[in-house]
């Protein structure tokens, strides 16, 4: 059972079933407005299975390059606590990458470009000599453009026109694009608040040791908070989903239970920032869902 459990740590799990519900959400939208066509079960699984290679290449290939930071950050990672060997890591992420890789080749064109822009993307976060995680900016901007446009615009494509659709995208995924996009925001900015003492070490210039943990905190809350609002009511006054009234009050309940969260956080205890960032994780699941729900009439 370690074997089992040293390599879901090595896939963060909280990334994988993020990029599980983002790939079945976007499927079951797409299947909603496609008027009945059978679900093809090869197109789904496919797709999964190539997200979910591409997945794991990123995040093993960051903890590849962080180890001396994770002993630091997160000891419990199987690189950082001498569970994997790098020549171990190195063959997980190369199968993982060859897979994703042919599978999307095989699955279709938007896939492909999707799987190629999130591998790129997810590169130069790590590698040398960009190295984009150093940044704040620049690592906000990886994670915003293959959680927040990417996977939910180019994999919409894919999915829809591989049922038979068009090629446009509709006023529901531009919706779901918007509010996973400051999700991203979010994300990019809280996973550092609790890794302040390995990213100052060396030298990981965040926004978190920038302007402060609590300033960012408040700013993201705020950005998210005003999201989560907006979405309530566009779903709540227009026509974009068969059962907009369950997405606005999946909203509302997420708005209200955030800023409940929000009241009992104490910055300065680090295990309650990372179970924080774990709960923030946990809504955006719900978006997913709550958007696949809403869209099957």
């Amino acid at each position: 059972m370690h074997h089992v459990r040293n390599f879901v740590y090595f896939s963060r799990p909280h990334t994988i079933v993020g990029t599980t519900l983002s790939v079945t959400a976007l499927y079951l939208i797409a299947y909603g407005r496609a008027g009945g066509a059978a679900i093809d079960w090869s197109l789904y699984l496919g797709s999964l299975l190539a997200c979910l290679g591409a997945n794991i290449f990123i995040v093993g290939l960051n903890q590849l390059t962080d180890i001396e930071i994770d002993r630091i950050n997160k000891p419990y990672l199987p690189l950082a606590s001498g569970a994997y060997s790098v020549r171990r890591a190195r063959a997980i992420i190369g199968v993982a990458v060859a897979a994703s890789v042919v599978l999307a080749a095989l699955t279709g064109p938007f896939l492909l470009l999707t799987v190629i822009l999130s591998l790129l993307l997810g590169t130069a976060y790590s590698l040398p000599p960009f190295r984009l995680k150093r940044f704040y900016f620049w690592a906000a901007f990886c994670i915003i453009a293959v959680r927040g446009l990417i996977v939910n615009l180019l994999l919409f494509l894919h999915f829809q026109t591989s049922l038979g659709g068009p090629a446009a995208i509709p006023t529901v995924i531009w919706l779901l694009t918007g509010i996973i996009f400051l999700y991203s925001i979010v994300i990019a900015w809280f996973k550092d608040i609790p890794d302040e003492a390995g990213d100052e070490a060396f030298e990981i210039r965040t926004l978190s040791l920038r302007l402060g943990p609590r300033t960012v905190w408040l700013t993201g809350s705020l950005i998210l908070s005003l999201g989560l609002a907006a979405v309530a009511l566009v779903a709540w006054r227009g026509d974009i989903v068969p059962r907009g009234e369950l997405l606005a009050a999946t909203h509302l309940v997420l708005l209200i239970l955030f800023w409940i969260v929000n009241g009992r956080l104490r910055l300065d205890d680090q295990r309650a920032l990372a179970q924080y960032y774990q709960f923030v994780w946990a809504m955006f699941f719900i978006e997913y869902l709550s958007f696949a729900a809403s869209s099957i009439g």
